[in-house]
């Protein structure tokens, strides 16, 4: 089972400020969801296991290469995992994310108020990533040459970093993703290495979903429009959610979209549409995700911990 929860409890002195946690430490799914209890008012889940000076964080999420842990700590405490330094909201909820490449330990730091630092230490699940074969792309899609296509790709990273700039201050993110089609066919799953008519590229960083064109695509979780662009070089149009503190899903390729920049949206609220736009040989939907300059996998959001998957 991928999806787990987790609890930084605390130790002797001597352990007190670092703690490991793997899948076989972990306390069972069903003690720890009657530690949780939902506010009724927002549907946030809030940690009902007590946050002290040496339990200063508990946590839920997926711990493997591209996934996702929500936490609860001290409101506003000052969170450090690897190069990446965030803020609790101020309830005390913060998102961490794990990138596709992370190594196998993360190590979390919990500054709190004029009581010290104390550190988590996460083991994740290492991943196996397949080889995908693109042939017959536009060379220029593969590597573009012109002065038109530099100066294209340029505007557009500009506009796309503003949209990646986006930090929405509330936490929309709550219990993982529903996936963004009804009905899809997987064409190319999170992390692939990618080679293009013959050229090594990047990893593929997103899950490409197949459907026909028009088909409508669907906010997988309540967030905010940070970019709604349909003149992009490589992804054609393209929609970016915060789903609060950096963590933004990616809609490229799209044929139709229906929001705008600072719409907000609740899981299920349309999106657009599926196209092929962009660097594309087929209509189909390339689903991302980032939490800051991380490359998280999407699909495994919609294996979030719950009852449903306590047995899996």
């Amino acid at each position: 089972m991928c999806a787990m929860f987790l609890a930084a409890c605390g130790q002797s002195e001597s352990a007190a400020q670092e703690q490991a946690v793997s899948a076989a430490q972990v306390t069972s799914v069903d003690e720890l969801l009657d530690e949780i209890e939902t506010d009724a008012e927002d549907g946030v889940q809030t940690f009902a296991a007590p946050i002290t000076n040496s339990n200063p964080i508990v946590c839920t999420g997926v711990l493997k290469q591209g996934g996702l842990v929500l936490c609860q700590t001290f409101p506003d405490a000052l969170v450090t995992i690897g190069d990446q330094q965030t803020l609790a909201d101020e309830k005390g909820l913060v998102v961490l994310g794990f990138d596709r490449d992370a190594p196998k330990m993360e190590t979390v730091t919990v500054s709190i108020h004029n009581t010290g630092v104390k550190t988590l230490k996460l083991n994740l699940a290492p991943r196996e990533y397949a080889i995908s074969r693109i042939d017959g792309l536009p060379p220029s899609q593969v590597t573009p040459r012109t002065e038109a296509q530099i100066k294209h790709i340029q505007a557009s990273t500009a506009r796309k970093n503003k949209g990646f700039s986006s930090r929405e201050q509330t936490m929309w993110f709550k219990d993982g993703f529903t996936y963004p089609l009804k009905t899809f066919t997987k064409t190319s799953p999170f992390g692939a290495r990618r080679i293009l008519n013959g050229e090594k590229k990047r990893p593929h960083y997103g899950v490409d979903i197949a459907a026909p064109v028009g088909t409508p695509i669907y906010a997988p979780a309540d967030g905010v429009i940070s970019l709604a662009d349909d003149d992009l070089y490589f992804e054609g149009a393209m929609v970016l959610v915060d789903h609060g503190q950096g963590l933004i899903s990616m809609y490229l390729h799209m044929s139709a979209i229906d929001v705008e920049p600072g719409q907000v949206v609740k899981r299920g609220d349309k999106l657009g549409e599926v196209g092929s736009r962009g660097r594309s040989t087929g209509p189909h939907l390339c689903w991302r995700l980032k939490w800051r300059n991380r490359h998280l996998d999407p699909e495994l959001l919609t294996k979030w911990p719950s009852h449903e998957h306590a047995n899996d």
